[in-house]
């Protein structure tokens, strides 16, 4: 069975007015050492680089940091393991005043700080206002392949599935102080970058490589780290790594979003070794699945990742779920996969949840302490 593992980006915010917090330094600090050892630490960092620990990691912004788990065979394994770091960056940041949401934006608004890494300041001179305005958080999910060759059958064969991941996990339905309308406003802000969202068919390790270095070589990528499509190669591990998810409100969501991926991969994989070709969907119509996904989640109709045609989201997903049918069952995920979609059509994804506190107290402090509480694990 191949492993799989996530990566969160998760938003540091006030403990009662609930706007981003540039503590990431703090929380980092805390996290790397010991218990019961760290000092107070509740400043923007200007110049110093932060201590790391295995599995909690700097982003791009002061108010945001990464966690991830380790390659892991179950569901259930996953899920411990993410709901153990996540635990210790909630304690990080409770140690310097400030508290941890699971959300793909921040609904309050926030003129992010970049973190004090060279890269990063060179990215923020480079992309202008793109960059300094980019705060957003995501889930990435890593599933192991066994070599290049079958990493790009995998990416040309998963593409028109990838807007259903987006679909189940949009969560940032506010951006700036305001209702953007979409269930995933983060897929609009990831949109701005220039290689970003769905990609062409590769057909080749070689022209996946070449593609790659042409367009760092083009000078509009800093590297070949910025190559921001919805799934790539893992440049550090040998895997598969899935982009086009919102971060998730709940452990059990991105656990979910992360047993689809590994069907993905699995049934593409599949595929490749029976000989069947990958589907020529346009990219043109796969940036419109994505579109609507972002901008309707499981509300109203998607694009069937077959037909590419309108059909209510419950029906778009029951295609997907059709499709993945033999990969779930014999990971032994497919319960735990129906049972979490079916709760998802039945009281929403993330976006619905933040409107729906939104709507009942008329105040974005509440949705942010809601948020906060479900990343923890209170509440449901």
């Amino acid at each position: 069975m191949r492993t799989l593992g996530v990566e969160e980006e998760l938003l540091l915010v006030g403990p009662e007015s609930g706007r981003a917090l540039p503590v990431a330094g703090g929380v980092l600090d805390h996290a790397a050492r010991p218990a019961g050892t760290a000092g107070p630490f509740s400043t923007p960092l200007e110049d110093e680089e932060p201590a790391e620990k295995e599995g909690v990691e700097s982003e791009f912004q002061q108010q945001q940091v990464e966690i991830q788990t380790h390659p892991c065979k179950d569901l259930s394994e996953l899920h411990g393991d993410l709901k153990a770091v996540r635990g210790r960056v909630i304690q990080a940041a409770r140690e310097i005043g400030a508290r941890v949401a699971a959300v793909g934006t921040s609904p309050h608004r926030v003129e992010p700080l970049t973190m004090p890494k060279e890269r990063f300041r060179v990215i923020r001179d480079m992309y202008g206002i793109t960059a300094r305005e980019q705060l957003s958080c995501g889930l990435h999910v890593h599933v192991e392949v066994e070599s290049s060759a079958e990493g790009v059958a995998v990416l040309d064969r998963i593409r028109p599935w990838l807007p259903m991941l987006l679909a189940l996990s949009g969560n940032s339905p506010f951006w700036q102080g305001q209702d953007s309308g979409y269930a995933s406003f983060r897929s609009q802000v990831m949109g701005r970058w220039p290689a970003s969202g769905a990609y062409d068919l590769y057909g080749s390790v070689d022209t996946y490589r070449r593609r790659v270095d042409d367009m760092v070589e083009s000078g509009v990528l800093l590297d070949e780290h910025m190559v921001y499509f919805d799934a790539r190669l893992s440049s550090s591990f040998p895997t598969v790594e899935i982009r086009s998810a919102d971060v998730c409100l709940q452990t059990q969501d991105a656990v979910l979003v992360a047993a689809l991926g590994r069907a993905m991969v699995e049934t593409a994989a599949r595929e490749w070794a029976y000989g069947e070709e990958a589907p020529a969907v346009p990219t043109s119509m796969l940036r419109l699945a994505t579109w609507k996904a972002g901008r309707y989640g499981l509300n109203g109709n998607l694009l069937d990742p077959r037909t590419l045609r309108p059909r209510p989201a419950r029906d778009a997903l029951r295609t997907t779920l059709q499709h993945l049918a033999p990969a779930l069952r014999e990971a032994g995920d497919e319960d735990f996969v129906r049972d979490r979609v079916e709760h998802l059509l039945e009281h929403g994804c993330g976006a619905h949840r933040q409107r729906e506190v939104y709507d009942r107290t008329d105040d974005l402090d509440q949705v942010v302490a809601d948020a906060v509480r479900l990343t923890a694990g209170e509440g449901g």
